[in-house]
Protein backbone atom coordinates (compact mmCIF):
# COMPACT_ATOMS: atom_id res chain seq x y z
CA UNK A 1 0.00 0.00 0.00
CA UNK A 2 1.44 3.35 -1.07
CA UNK A 3 1.35 6.34 1.18
CA UNK A 4 -0.21 9.31 -0.58
CA UNK A 5 1.70 11.91 1.42
CA UNK A 6 5.14 10.88 0.13
CA UNK A 7 6.89 12.32 -2.92
CA UNK A 8 8.00 9.46 -5.13
CA UNK A 9 7.91 10.33 -8.83
CA UNK A 10 10.81 11.90 -10.66
CA UNK A 11 8.33 14.31 -12.25
CA UNK A 12 7.45 15.68 -8.81
CA UNK A 13 11.10 16.18 -7.88
CA UNK A 14 11.77 17.94 -11.19
CA UNK A 15 8.80 20.25 -10.56
CA UNK A 16 10.21 21.05 -7.13
CA UNK A 17 13.60 21.82 -8.63
CA UNK A 18 12.12 24.00 -11.36
CA UNK A 19 9.34 25.86 -9.51
CA UNK A 20 10.06 25.38 -5.82
CA UNK A 21 11.56 27.93 -3.47
CA UNK A 22 14.31 26.92 -1.09
CA UNK A 23 14.73 28.05 2.48
CA UNK A 24 17.86 27.14 4.36
CA UNK A 25 18.74 26.78 7.98
CA UNK A 26 21.90 25.61 9.69
CA UNK A 27 21.37 21.87 9.20
CA UNK A 28 18.46 21.49 6.75
CA UNK A 29 17.34 22.99 3.44
CA UNK A 30 13.60 23.09 2.78
CA UNK A 31 12.27 23.26 -0.79
CA UNK A 32 8.58 24.21 -1.01
CA UNK A 33 6.14 24.23 -3.91
CA UNK A 34 2.35 24.38 -4.00
CA UNK A 35 0.51 21.30 -5.19
CA UNK A 36 -3.14 21.01 -6.10
CA UNK A 37 -3.93 18.58 -3.35
CA UNK A 38 -5.60 18.56 0.03
CA UNK A 39 -2.51 17.19 1.76
CA UNK A 40 1.19 17.86 2.12
CA UNK A 41 3.54 15.55 0.26
CA UNK A 42 7.02 15.29 1.70
CA UNK A 43 10.41 13.74 1.04
CA UNK A 44 13.64 13.59 3.03
CA UNK A 45 17.04 13.43 1.31
CA UNK A 46 20.66 13.18 2.33
CA UNK A 47 23.36 13.26 -0.35
CA UNK A 48 26.70 11.49 -0.27
CA UNK A 49 28.25 14.72 1.00
CA UNK A 50 26.61 13.96 4.36
CA UNK A 51 28.48 10.68 4.85
CA UNK A 52 28.27 6.97 4.28
CA UNK A 53 24.98 5.10 4.04
CA UNK A 54 24.63 4.63 7.80
CA UNK A 55 25.10 8.36 8.45
CA UNK A 56 22.75 9.34 5.61
CA UNK A 57 20.03 7.01 6.85
CA UNK A 58 20.34 8.39 10.37
CA UNK A 59 20.04 11.92 9.00
CA UNK A 60 16.82 11.07 7.14
CA UNK A 61 15.40 9.32 10.21
CA UNK A 62 16.20 12.36 12.36
CA UNK A 63 14.50 14.69 9.89
CA UNK A 64 11.42 12.45 9.66
CA UNK A 65 11.07 12.22 13.42
CA UNK A 66 11.61 15.94 13.93
CA UNK A 67 9.00 16.79 11.29
CA UNK A 68 6.57 14.29 12.79
CA UNK A 69 6.91 16.05 16.16
CA UNK A 70 6.46 19.46 14.54
CA UNK A 71 3.29 18.30 12.75
CA UNK A 72 1.91 17.06 16.05
CA UNK A 73 2.59 20.37 17.83
CA UNK A 74 1.89 22.94 15.12
CA UNK A 75 -0.60 23.38 12.34
CA UNK A 76 1.09 23.43 8.95
CA UNK A 77 -1.13 24.51 6.05
CA UNK A 78 -1.94 21.81 3.52
CA UNK A 79 -1.40 21.80 -0.23
CA UNK A 80 2.41 21.87 -0.38
CA UNK A 81 5.22 19.64 -1.59
CA UNK A 82 7.99 19.69 1.01
CA UNK A 83 11.51 18.44 0.34
CA UNK A 84 13.92 18.35 3.28
CA UNK A 85 17.60 18.07 2.32
CA UNK A 86 20.20 17.35 4.99
CA UNK A 87 23.34 19.44 5.09
CA UNK A 88 26.67 17.86 6.12
CA UNK A 89 26.45 19.72 9.45
CA UNK A 90 23.62 17.37 10.54
CA UNK A 91 26.13 14.62 11.40
CA UNK A 92 26.26 13.89 15.12
CA UNK A 93 23.25 15.99 16.11
CA UNK A 94 20.37 15.07 18.37
CA UNK A 95 16.74 15.13 17.29
CA UNK A 96 16.05 18.34 19.23
CA UNK A 97 18.73 20.21 17.26
CA UNK A 98 17.35 18.98 13.94
CA UNK A 99 13.84 19.94 15.07
CA UNK A 100 14.97 23.52 15.78
CA UNK A 101 16.61 23.69 12.36
CA UNK A 102 13.48 22.42 10.58
CA UNK A 103 11.30 24.83 12.55
CA UNK A 104 13.55 27.71 11.47
CA UNK A 105 13.26 26.66 7.81
CA UNK A 106 9.47 26.34 8.09
CA UNK A 107 9.29 29.79 9.70
CA UNK A 108 11.37 31.28 6.86
CA UNK A 109 9.02 29.65 4.35
CA UNK A 110 6.09 31.27 6.21
CA UNK A 111 4.29 27.96 6.64
CA UNK A 112 3.56 28.53 10.33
Amino acid sequence: MKKEDVLRNQKDFLNLKKYGKSFGSSHVVLVVNKNNSALNRKAFLASKKVGNSVVRHRATRLMKEAFRQIEKEQVIPTGYDLLFIARPTIVGLKCADVKKSIEAAIKRAKLQ
